[in-house]
Order: structure tokens, then sequence, then C-alpha cells
């Protein structure tokens, strides 16, 4: 299950809660309103994904591959009735062998190999369109040196003791912010620092925040340049403390698969 894989390296902020912060700031500054991204969908139980069509979500498909017969999500406060998950042809569920080997060894170095040669992204089809919400646009630019904003309702913390491995991974909803490392590929990561470096709201994503957005400013429009996906440490050691300052975060990143994105949205024959 999801949470184990947590442990790990955070396949997870699919389950990254709410948002980790800097210790020497005050929660209530990275507390976030639901109506200030209000194409932020909530999956059941932890995750998200964001509408970027009137019947579409994007999510990563670790944090809906656990969860058959997916039949509700939740946008805007609306529960919305789903038709059908489609996965990406290169989505690998990671195998059980590279887990155990890696909690004997305590190095997650395969772990890490495996999650970055996967295509971490499905689709999800509503029954009906969404009239209340107007869909996020995908950030298509690279993102590198860009300011990102991270929002999530998953596991919280701070960056000097992380967050509990074990939950909850729902929580109430934050954003932080932090500056992307790399921008190519499938992905895009950033690193949790701290002060003197850190942004004046640093964070990272944790536990329960998989799927959550990664918003660039285009303009003066928030766009989605990826999705939270996984983390590890500098050296690939296990994470047993996920969230503390040094963490590097991966998300999906969009402009990789709009091919992809396009082609499956096309080919149903739907908006």
């Amino acid at each position: 299950m999801l949470r184990l894989f947590f442990l790990l390296v955070l396949v997870a902020a699919g389950s990254a809660g709410a948002v980790v912060i800097r210790d020497d700031v005050s929660d209530s500054r990275y507390r976030l309103a639901a109506s200030e991204f209000a194409p932020l969908v909530d999956l059941p139980v932890e995750g998200h994904g964001v509408l970027i069509a009137p019947r579409w979500v994007v999510t990563v498909a670790h944090a809906v591959a656990w969860q058959p017969g997916l039949e509700v999500v939740v946008l805007n406060g609306v529960p919305r009735a789903v038709e059908k998950v489609i996965f990406h042809a290169g989505y690998r569920k990671l195998p059980q062998e590279l887990v155990d080997t890696a909690l004997k060894s305590g190095d997650a170095s395969d772990i890490v190999e495996f999650l970055a040669a996967s295509d971490d992204i499905a689709l999800i089809k509503l029954t009906a369109s969404v009239t209340d919400v107007a869909p996020a646009k995908i950030f298509l630019a690279s993102a590198a040196g860009k300011q990102i904003e991270i929002i999530g309702k998953g596991a919280t913390g701070n960056g000097a003791v992380g967050h509990s491995p074990h939950g909850p991974n729902r929580t109430d909803l934050r954003r932080a912010f932090s500056t992307v490392s790399t921008s190519e590929g499938r992905w895009l990561s950033y690193v949790f620092r701290q002060t003197p470096s850190a942004l004046p709201l640093e964070g990272s994503a944790g536990n329960g925040d998989s799927g959550g957005p990664l918003l660039v400013k285009a303009g003066e429009e928030r766009q989605v340049a990826g999705l939270t996906s996984w983390k590890s440490s500098s050296d690939n050691r296990l994470i047993s403390h996920p969230g503390k300052y040094g963490q590097i975060n991966y998300g999906l990143r969009l402009a990789h698969y709009l091919t992809w994105i396009n082609a499956t949205i096309a080919a149903d024959g739907a908006e």
C-alpha cells in the first residue's frame, strides 16, 4: 500500500500532508482557503488531482492505482461522479521485492531508479462536465529556476523534525513555496531549504499530497507545471521520517505529457 511506499521515498506526496513548513514560521501563514485554487480535486482518503478540462482531471497514477473502482472525487466542495480512469501505458507499480530489498539494506537507490523511469500519470474522466469551476492551464515552458507554489491537504510538520510517516495524510489545505532545481523529461525537482536560503514561506510536499499541483506564475495567472509525485534524500537512503530540510521532491512535469493528455482526451471523444 502507498503508506509503506511513503516511508521509503514518498511516491507520496499523494499523500503529502497539507504541506511541510519551516520550523521558524507560524503555521497560520501557510493556511489556504479552498477558493484560492478552485480546480484542486480531492481523491478519496488522500491525494489530489487538478481539473484541466470540463470532464477531465489529471493526477499521478500511484494516487489512484491503489483505489480500484474509483467512483467519486470532490471538486469545489461538490462530489463528482467518475466515469473511468485511464493510466499511461508507461506506468508501473512499485514491485514489492524492491521495497523488501530496500528495507533490509537501507538503500533506496533501486526504488529511486524505478520511480524515475515510470510514467506516473493518469486521467480521470468525470461523468458530467464541470460548469462551476474553470479548468487550470498547463505551464508549457521550462520551470527551471522559477518559484513554485505547492498545494495540498496531506500530512504536515516542519523541516526540523519532518512529519509522522503514519499520518494523518488528510489535514487542512496549506500552500508553500520553493524554487525549481531541475525541469526536464518526466520530472521537475526542488529541495526543501532552510534559513538563510529558504523563501519566506518555504515548504515541501508531505505524504498524502500526491497529485497536488505545483503552480508557476504566468503573468497574472497561476498555471500547473507539475504534480507532486515522489521524494528522496540526497544519498538515496530510506526516508523514515519524511519532510526534513534537504529533502528532494519530484513533481510530474505535465508539459512532458501534453501530447499524451491531448491524444487521450481526443480519442475518448469528450471535452
